[in-house]
């Protein structure tokens, strides 16, 4: 395996992590295998940079795997959160941010009549799942190939994100008959839909999708699939369910159900809702919500969901998000130039590289592993932090500026350079 130069501080921190924590880190993706280079450690981040334990400073793309939209320690964000923590971390009972964040949530995206908070993208699907499930008395589910919504073991079937990343089609230790009430098909495969509805559609409770794919790389919305989808749901009286962990409140101030004009049942919520603390969330109209426990029938419990400290950091995000909510335009025209430069440098390099890009997200994908993996050991060199994987999505946020833009700019172009010169 490659190295990046890990340095004194951060070679002693791999080393002590390799003895206590599996793999040296708590998340697969995070040990950087697939880049072919040691995993990296983050001591702190600032805007639009994030630093190692040696000092190195890098212009992060990763940014807390899209939760930070406002770039790192947003000066609001850690002002607020400052107060908050003198009050108390935790107590296991309702509070008033709660109250406030989903109001905030119900304003920005008026399906969400009713919300159920977690500690998760992972949790709030889980929820949403069982939700659909007790609301319809059915058992299947459909999810699409290549599609993640967390680690639940019925879902994990053809997954994309960590599962590709590490060439594994589903998980070990998940029973066969864990998955049995699963379908899948392939994303955007209208005649598939149809055979499967045809053949199950009274026994589907839901079917989940990202409405843009952020775990295969980035896919952007198939508009007359979603359609498709919403009409045949309608049809058979299943619920949609819209994974907007990654989506939502990343394009605009709100869900991107709106944007795209397809209105789910469900909407599943997490990483930007929680200003980068752990967080998930799922909603929708009160007559679905409301078949949860205390007043319904489906439980669904957490000690630490709508944690004040979270729900502060939610609040908080969102509203400056509110206040930028004119200015999602123009980082999106920072990813677009970010990609066209990347496109050209490779066409004039003659490298084969594949981008995928919808708003301000984007992804890099190359004919061989072997020149990503080359590719990402150059950029990391250069103090570029790219998503360690070709099948994650690559993020830019508020704090990144024309500048940050074009420095990165020059050096994916030397980095592919050395590719091309077999450096």
């Amino acid at each position: 395996m490659a190295k990046i130069k890990l340095n004194n501080k951060d070679r002693e921190l791999f080393y002590s992590a390799e003895k206590v924590l599996v793999g040296g880190v708590d998340s697969p993706v995070r040990s950087f295998g697939y880049a072919g280079i040691k995993p990296l450690f983050i001591k702190r981040g600032s805007g639009a940079k994030v630093y190692d334990y040696d000092g190195k400073v890098y212009i992060d793309y990763i940014l807390s795997w899209g939760s930070a939209i406002l770039g790192h320690a947003h000066p609001a964000v850690i002002r607020d959160l400052e107060k908050t923590l003198r009050q108390g971390l935790s107590f296991g009972t309702t509070n008033d941010k709660e109250v406030e964040l989903a109001g905030m949530i119900h304003e920005a995206v008026p399906l969400i009549e009713k919300i159920r908070f977690t500690n998760s993208g992972t949790e709030a699907v889980m929820g949403a799942v069982r939700l659909a499930r007790g609301y319809t008395k059915r058992d299947k589910i459909l999810k699409f190939e290549n599609s993640y919504h967390g680690h639940a073991d019925y879902l994990l079937a053809k997954g994309g994100s960590g599962l590709a990343t590490l060439g594994i089609p589903s998980s070990a230790g998940v029973p066969r008959d864990f998955t049995r009430h699963t379908l899948i098909a392939g994303y955007g495969d209208g005649d598939r839909l149809e055979e499967i509805f045809k053949k199950h559609g009274k026994d589907i409770a839901a079917v989940i999708v990202e409405p843009a794919g952020g775990n295969y790389g980035v896919v952007e919305p198939d508009h007359i699939f979603l359609d498709k989808l919403r009409r045949i749901t309608k049809k058979y009286k299943t619920l949609l369910i819209f994974d907007e962990v990654i989506t939502g409140f990343r394009f605009r101030y709100g869900a991107l159900a709106d944007e795209i004009g397809v209105t789910p049942d469900i909407i599943c919520l997490g990483k930007i809702i929680g200003g980068g603390l752990p967080i998930g969330a799922y909603g929708g109209p009160k007559t679905i919500m409301d078949g949860l426990a205390p007043v319904g029938d489906v439980y669904q419990a957490s000690t630490f969901a709508g944690n004040p400290v979270v729900m502060q950091a939610g609040l908080s995000t969102l509203r400056a998000l509110a206040s930028l909510r004119d200015d999602f335009g123009r980082i999106e025209d920072l990813a677009r130039h970010l990609v066209s430069n990347l496109k050209s440098a490779a066409v004039s390099l003659d490298i084969a590289l594949e981008i995928g890009q919808y708003g301000n997200m984007f992804s890099v994908k190359f004919s061989e592993k072997r020149q990503f993996r080359k590719f990402y050991k150059n950029l990391a060199e250069l103090g570029i932090l790219f998503a360690p994987s070709e099948f994650e999505a690559n993020f830019i946020s508020f704090a990144h500026t024309k500048k940050y833009i074009e420095n990165t700019i020059t050096r994916v172009r030397a980095a592919l350079d050395k590719c091309a010169g077999g450096d």
